[in-house]
């Protein structure tokens, strides 16, 4: 059975929204720090910048610096930098855009040299585009990240949870069952799930997934495997389930009966053990996990509860069969979640274990939006309506929503907005026409959870000019938010469809086995996949099934990939699934919007002028500043040393003013009476740096991992 229960892993997110870097290696060592520039008055290192501010896509800091001219020993200084950051979350890489130097320091130097500096670096920068990448940005947020998700409540009842310890397969049906007739045909099809679900005259039932049919009287229970249906129902089920000869689905193929079916109406979640569960120790701890499932499967020895994760979401009882579930607030886990070890095969729950670095490191991670620049002239939305527009006032809001749109359509202050790919779009008219708008009514902030409308509150309107708009939409936007110290995935509410002429679906938390993948966001995963799903039959299609991200036409996302996070199987999950899946799973929208729409991907270094034409530089990334401009350098025993100018020939003080050197003539105190140490928050931006450099390399490391499969049975491998 180990083979039978392999999850299917679509990369995402969320924020994500989660390609590859456009010139190799060769650019991945331009993201590593410090970086050399070679200039008039010698060469300048740049370290690693120090964040201080970040409010809307303006971000602040500080970085240090040191200038050798020739023939001369090297000046240490530091200078306050803004930026507009602009983000590519599917290579994890950001720019900072129109970059300004707002005030430069270099203690104990005279001022008419600090001058002469502050101006040739105001004007060297001025306008400049520098380069990072995501994961050491979002580590040295850790002191200046605010987001409003943390102060929302979402709904945390558990769904319909079964466990199996035989292959099973769960189908989901949106609600009771909608039946529609297939054109020239004696079926119906069941229109409101994406699977190959029929009913014939003879009021009999059929299900298709990969080689095996299934038939039934009855909808929601009663399945059997048949070999027998007509010539016409398997022409049906070839038109309606596309093929794709780039997906292998070896799992099914090696099946010898068929698997169990369950069908559910209801929100639900399928957990598999490959036989009786068989627990394991967790070093160091009182915990046990189950090794032989997919699933992430926690007993507490001491209180014999049973911990399951779904979601984001950890949910408790005291059997795995007919469990009586109930949601475990995050901060009430036991305290020994937090010492399961980064070592473990279990480790990629400790993204879901508040306290956690990793947990910590995920929440940072809903702060950085995704960004894009939009050309208000030609960027374009369409709305269609099933019938006439038909609004519905949001509970506790000044606002109504389009209840059969296939879009968000928002009636505010007689006027009419529309979210469509991350973008704000306004009308007169409910039907449009439409144009970007230059303003976020700030009406959409009181939008409830309980609304399918919701997650348009974390869309964003920066900035414009005549010709642009500065947009961005943080991980909300795809469904992923923070709550009680972790981040989980949906509201938890079940969002009704709609369905007149056509269907259109909303958002769902459960039923799709979400996972929180770290380095991609989150992934939802299937018992099986590919031969299972039905698109012919849902055109044109406007909704979307599962989490976020999925779509009909993404099924080059399905390949052997794994949902599991830290250690081991992440792997090859990521390498798998990320190529043909990432750019439309994560719902990475600028990237795929063809109209209007620059998404803020990766410099050309060759191609832009204001990149800075910047080297990685030999010199450790061990220089730092402190909010007053002193620089310090951190050795190996974590000594700090304070970086003096004092040795450097200097011309005689000025008493010219300047800003950037607080109008300080060169002091008559000695190096010996200078500070030996630093504040301490400098202790926090060293942690901050080393695990943002870690994260990187770990990511590095993990995309170039190569899509074999290692031999050996197990929890974590293929």
């Amino acid at each position: 059975m180990k083979k039978y229960i392999f999850y299917y892993y679509i990369i995402l997110p969320a924020l994500v929204l989660f390609g590859h870097f456009a010139s190799g290696q060769e650019n991945e060592k331009e993201l590593t720090w410090p970086r050399e520039i070679s200039t008039k008055v010698g060469t300048i290192t740049l370290y690693q910048p120090q964040l201080e501010t970040f409010e809307k896509n303006i971000l602040s800091g500080r970085m240090a610096l040191s200038i050798k001219p020739p023939e001369e020993e090297m000046m240490f200084g530091a200078f306050w930098f803004k930026a507009r950051l602009a983000t590519d979350i599917e290579t994890r890489t950001a720019r900072l855009e129109e970059f300004t130097v707002d005030q430069t320091k270099f203690a104990d130097l005279d001022e008419e040299e600090v001058q002469r500096l502050s101006e040739f670096l105001k004007k060297k920068f001025e306008s400049a585009e520098l380069e990072m990448s995501l994961d050491r940005i979002t580590a040295s947020l850790e002191s200046v990240a605010q987001d409003k998700q943390f102060a929302d409540s979402f709904q945390n009842d558990p769904p319909e949870i079964y466990f199996r310890t035989n292959a099973t397969v769960l189908i989901y049906i949106d609600g009771e069952p909608i039946l529609k007739n297939v054109e020239n045909s004696e079926f119906d099809y069941v229109v409101n799930t994406p699977f190959f679900l029929v009913k014939d005259k003879k009021d009999d039932y059929y299900l298709k997934g990969g080689k095996f049919w299934w038939t039934s009287k009855e909808i929601t229970k009663g399945w059997k495997e048949t070999g027998q249906v007509s010539r016409d129902l398997e022409k049906l089920a070839k038109d309606a389930i596309p093929e794709d000869d780039n997906v292998v689905d070896s799992a099914m193929l090696e099946l010898k009966e068929a698997p169990e079916i369950i069908v559910s109406t209801v929100p639900a979640e399928l957990i598999l053990s490959d036989g009786d569960p068989s627990y394991a120790p967790i070093q160091g701890t009182s915990l046990l996990y189950v090794t032989n499932s997919e699933s992430d499967i926690i007993m507490h020895i001491d209180s014999q509860e049973h911990y399951i994760l779904l979601a984001g979401r950890w949910y408790s009882s005291k059997t795995l069969q007919d469990g009586d579930w109930k949601f475990k607030e995050p901060t009430d886990l036991p305290e020994e979640f937090q010492k399961i070890p980064v070592e473990s095969d279990i480790a990629d729950v400790r993204t879901s274990v508040p306290g956690t670095e990793e947990a910590k490191d995920a929440m940072l991670g809903q702060s950085i939006p995704q960004t894009a620049t939009v050309d208000r002239k030609t960027a374009t939305v369409e709305v269609q309506y099933d019938g006439n527009p038909e609004f519905k006032k949001i509970d506790g809001t000044k606002v109504s929503s389009a209840v059969n749109a296939d879009k968000t359509v928002l009636l505010i202050e007689k006027k009419y907005y529309v979210v469509d790919d991350g973008i704000w779009f306004v009308s007169d008219k409910a039907t449009g026409p439409w144009e970007v708008s230059v303003i976020r009514p700030d009406e959409v902030d009181d939008i409830p959870p309980s609304s399918p409308a919701y997650n348009v509150k974390y869309v964003y309107v920066y900035d414009y000019t005549p010709s642009v708009v500065y947009v961005g939409y943080l991980p909300g936007y795809t469904w992923s938010y923070m709550y009680g110290g972790v981040v989980v995935y949906g509201t938890g509410y079940y969002y009704p469809p709609w369905y007149s002429t056509y269907y259109y679906p909303r958002p769902v938390t459960y039923g799709f086995s979400v996972h929180y993948n770290p380095w991609t966001g989150w992934g939802f995963s299937f018992g099986f996949s590919y031969g299972w799903f039905s698109a012919g039959w849902h055109r044109p299609y406007y909704g979307w099934w599962g989490p976020c991200g999925y779509r009909y036409g993404y099924r080059h996302g399905y390949y052997h990939g794994y949902h599991h996070g830290y250690r081991h199987g992440y792997h090859h999950g990521y390498r798998a699934g990320y190529r043909a899946g990432q750019r439309q799973a994560y719902r990475n929208v600028y990237r795929n919007r063809n109209n209007g729409v620059k998404s803020t991907g990766r410099v050309n270094h060759t191609a832009s002028g204001n990149a800075l034409k910047a080297r990685p530089s030999q010199r450790p990334n061990n220089v730092y500043s402190d909010r007053n401009g002193n620089v310090y350098q951190r050795d190996n025993k974590g000594n700090w040393q304070p970086k003096s100018n004092y040795n450097r020939k200097s011309t005689q003080p000025s008493t010219r003013p300047n800003q950037g050197n607080q109008n300080r003539t060169k002091p008559q105190t000695s190096p010996s009476t200078r500070p030996s140490n630093p504040p301490s928050n400098m202790n926090r931006d060293y942690n901050n740096r080393y695990r943002g450099t870690n994260n990187y390399n770990n990511y590095q490391r993990q995309r170039t991992v190569p899509r074999s499969r290692p031999s050996g049975g197990g929890r974590r491998r293929f």
